[in-house]
Formats: structure tokens, sequence, C-alpha cells
């Protein structure tokens, strides 16, 4: 097998605005005013939806039913021995053309106990249009008062709580399942995450949705904030969140490995991705990959079956992973 060239997989209508930012990294039109996501070599859908955020092949089929055909070809016999067919990753294009509200996703056991879904939603990004995140508590906050700045949707003090971080083109943030955190407007960004969507928001005015109803994955407020980590990070400590990438290999935390890994590769001539299961986002650049010219924002999906790739010319590749089997 070779790698497979992707289009944008675009779910229309999200709760917020964005969108252009992916359209102009990728080279393409202009987008419709809340398509700011795009789900690459997706096989999640969009909670709630039968097959909505699904990608699908050229000849058609649907990626999901494809890898659940022959998982062992797609994933690699070490991953399937583990995992089955399960991709254990999902990738995303995201373009705040908004700041996102302030929202936290559950872990493992949170989502296994409460959701009977089979992953939380650990996530990290990275940065490629800068700008402003907030993420991490600068104080403890008791569970009453939480839910009580929800139910009064008090913004400011929400917004407040957090730490608010300049964020630059190549640099990483980690985000633990439990963590609050907002994109601020403007930011572009590479998302790897589990292949879930299960948001838990804590603000909901100014965006395309029914808070109220929805922001708790149906759990009740009082249930879905239990989810959410109270104890604050000292401005020390949020270096373990955000940091500048290193210029090449691994660039999230050693902690993120468990969910997911992304490497940063410069191509100076030439390169190697190795063998394995992967996403590959050119981000800067024209190279060849095996035989097969790409620029900045094309986007491939390499079979483990694909074997190591060659790859010539002058740009950079960060290439996204499943955890090690």
């Amino acid at each position: 097998m070779k790698p497979v060239r992707l289009g944008s997989n675009r779910p229309a209508e999200r709760f917020y605005r964005g969108g252009a930012r992916i359209s102009a990294f990728r080279g393409e039109g202009t987008s419709a005013t809340r398509e700011p996501e795009d789900w690459i070599a997706s096989a999640t859908t969009v909670r709630g939806e039968p097959l909505l955020g699904l990608s699908r092949l050229r000849d058609g089929r649907l990626l999901r039913d494809a890898i659940a055909q022959d998982p062992v070809t797609w994933l690699g016999d070490e991953h399937v021995v583990r995992w089955g067919s399960d991709t254990r990753l999902l990738v995303k294009l995201l373009d705040a053309g908004q700041r996102l509200p302030v929202h936290a996703h559950p872990h493992d056991d949170f989502a296994a106990t409460h959701l009977g879904a089979a992953h939380g939603k650990a996530e990290a990004w990275y940065i490629l249009q800068g700008g402003t995140v907030h993420i991490g508590l600068r104080e403890d906050v008791a569970a009453t008062e939480l839910l009580g700045l929800v139910a009064r949707q008090d913004v400011p003090t929400l917004l407040g709580l957090l730490h608010e971080v300049d964020v630059a083109a190549g640099d990483v943030v980690w985000v633990p399942p439990g963590e609050l955190h907002a994109i601020g407007a403007g930011v572009l960004l590479l998302e790897l995450q589990q292949p879930e969507d299960l948001s838990i928001l804590l603000e909901w005015e100014g965006f395309e949705i029914d808070g109220p109803a929805l922001g708790h994955l149906g759990l009740g407020f009082e249930t879905a904030l239990a989810a959410v980590n109270r104890r604050a990070r000292s401005s020390a400590g949020l270096s373990g969140l955000v940091a500048a990438a290193p210029a090449w290999g691994s660039v999230f935390p050693p902690v993120a490995d468990e969910y997911f890994r992304l490497e940063r590769i410069p191509v100076e001539g030439a390169a190697v991705v190795e063998r394995g299961f992967s996403v590959v986002l050119v981000d800067d650049g024209e190279v060849s990959i095996e035989g097969e010219s790409s620029s900045r924002g094309s986007t491939l999906l390499v079979p483990h079956a694909a074997g190591a790739l060659d790859v010539t010319g002058e740009g950079e590749l960060l290439v996204a992973r499943p955890p090690t089997p």
C-alpha cells in the first residue's frame, strides 16, 4: 500500500466560527463561517451523529470500515494485538475564528463509567499560527464555586481563573484530561487527541449551542464538573503544559505518549518517515514523498503496510501517530 492523500473533511455548522485559516493553509477556496475543524483521517463521529466527522477514502469507503476489514494492513500486528481496529487517534486542524469557550474533557475512567465511552479525551496542540491560549487554573476553586459560576454564566470570572499564555508558531500545548482551557481567537493549530468528541462546556453565550442542554454531556453539571481538575497550576508548573517544540523529533511531553505521539521532521535534501500507521502533514516547503509532490497544507494517511517513506526536498513534516503498542 502507498500513502493516501486526503482532502479536507470539514464538519459544517460547528458551534463556533472559523475555517478561513484552514482554507489558506491548505490552499483551498473560501470556507463557510462555521467550518473551523478539519478532521484528518478520522474514524470518529461528531457526538450524536452517525456519520458526520468520518473520513472517506478515494474509492468512497469510510476509513473506519476499511480499517475494520483489514486492521493489520492499516495498523500493524502489534497495534491490533493490543487494541484491535481502534486507531487510538484523531487528528484535526483547528482555526479559532473566535475565542473558544472555557471547557474541559473527561479522562478515560470518567468517560467509561458515566458515558460508556471507549476513551476520554486527552489532547495536545502544535501551534501553526500563534495568539493567546487560556489554560490551567491560577488558584484552586471549590466545586460549589465552579458550579455557581457556570450557572450564572459569569464568563469574566471563569476566564480570569485561567492562565493566559501567548503562543507562537512552533509551540506545543499539552492539555491533560480534566484541564480547563480555551483557545484564543486567531490561533491555527494541529490537534492530536483521543478519538472521542466529548466536551464539558462551562460557558456558551455567543456560541451556536444550547449549553444548558448539551454542555454537561447529558449528565447534569454537578456530575460533569466532577471530571474537571480544580487544582491550581503555578506559573512554573505551566511549563509542563506549554513549551517551544524541539527542532526535530518528538515534540510533546513524555506524559502524552500513552495517548498519542507527534514527530517533527525537517527535510533538508532527504529524510525518512519511519514505518507505522500515521498522519503526515506538510507544514512548510515543498517535498516529494515516495515520488509524489506535496506542498504546505498537504495531508497524507500512511498505512503500516506502506513501510518507511523516503522524502526529498526542502520543508518540514509533522507526523502524528497513535501510542506505541
